[in-house]
């Protein structure tokens, strides 16, 4: 399997990493790329529906589960109080594909760009101590970096810097 290109989304809760991702991956999308996304979540959760047979499935102990329709597939896989899997572990997992979108994993050494919103929980800029923080997207003016700054919507452009960063070729 090819290695994709893999570009990070990393911020603060509530400064625009999930809708700066959505807009990336339209945007990609759009222009030809075959793109995956990797959501690092912080709590419990669930994608699956009490009740439903998948979700008894897991109640009952199983260690895999896999839904399969006609429309899409997904495989829900219980960790059983085995520790979270890495981001190589995941990767390796994951479908041939040109980029890999992560939202959060704010500490692994990938190319990211820092989400920054003046609503966020914390507003402490990432980039001054991460040296992976490539470009920053921020609803406000940022004059303290030497990092290429870019509007929070302005997803054509940060589109275009994405291309060239990772030297995207279309499949």
């Amino acid at each position: 399997m090819k290695h994709p290109k893999i570009l990070g989304i990393s911020g603060w809760k509530n400064s625009g990493k999930t809708g700066l991702t959505v807009r990336l991956v339209t945007e990609l999308v759009a222009r030809g790329y075959k793109v995956s996304t990797i959501k690092h979540a912080h709590h419990d959760f669930d994608i699956d529906k009490v009740g439903a047979d998948s979700f008894r499935h897991r109640q009952a102990g199983a260690h895999e589960v896999t839904i399969v329709s006609g429309t899409r597939f997904a495989i829900m896989h219980e960790l059983r109080g085995a520790p979270e899997p890495s981001l190589e572990e995941i990767l390796a997992r994951i479908a041939p594909c040109d980029i890999v979108v992560i939202e959060g994993y704010k500490r692994e050494p990938v190319p990211k760009i820092e989400a920054r919103r003046l609503e966020a929980a914390n507003r402490t800029p990432l980039a001054p101590t991460d040296p992976h923080i490539v470009a920053i997207a921020a609803d406000h003016a940022v004059t303290d970096s030497p990092l290429p700054v870019f509007d929070l919507d302005d997803t054509l452009t940060i589109a275009d810097f994405v291309v060239d960063l990772l030297e995207l070729k279309r499949s």
